[in-house]
């Protein structure tokens, strides 16, 4: 699981913005952007917090730490 904040981060780290990660992960831009503003991890439906996950890992963006302890982004390039 991913919380909110790691989302922006990530996307930050990326210089990404909302269209193309939307884009990119098959999620529309309104989810995303109820994704980034929630505190913790966002209610998830019909999998897509998954393919946001997977679309900025496949950018070079690793989660770390888990969304009680220590949530956090590292970018590998």
């Amino acid at each position: 699981m991913i919380t909110g904040a790691q989302i922006r981060a990530a996307r930050g780290l990326l210089d990404l913005l909302m269209k193309d990660l939307a884009s990119q992960s098959g999620v529309n831009e309104r989810t995303l952007r109820r994704y980034e503003a929630q505190d913790g991890v966002p209610m998830d439906r019909s999998g897509n917090l998954a393919k946001v996950r997977i679309a900025l890992e496949h950018q070079g963006i690793e989660f770390i730490g888990t969304p009680d302890h220590n949530p956090g982004v590292i970018l590998k390039k």
